[in-house]
């Protein structure tokens, strides 16, 4: 059975960009932009863009 070319490694080798951050992230992203302070509500955060 061969393998399909979603799983196979890029030719590349790099990482690819994440769009999507993971909760922690979000909330670091958001001190830094002093858009969240501690005692904020993690559940329905703000929709964030990564860091350029």
């Amino acid at each position: 059975m061969t393998q399909h070319n979603s799983f196979k490694a890029s030719a590349g080798g790099g990482k690819k960009n994440r769009t999507v951050l993971k909760r922690f992230e979000r909330v670091d992203l958001l001190k830094k932009r002093e858009q969240w302070k501690d005692g904020d509500r993690v559940i329905g955060l703000k929709k964030t863009l990564p860091e350029a």
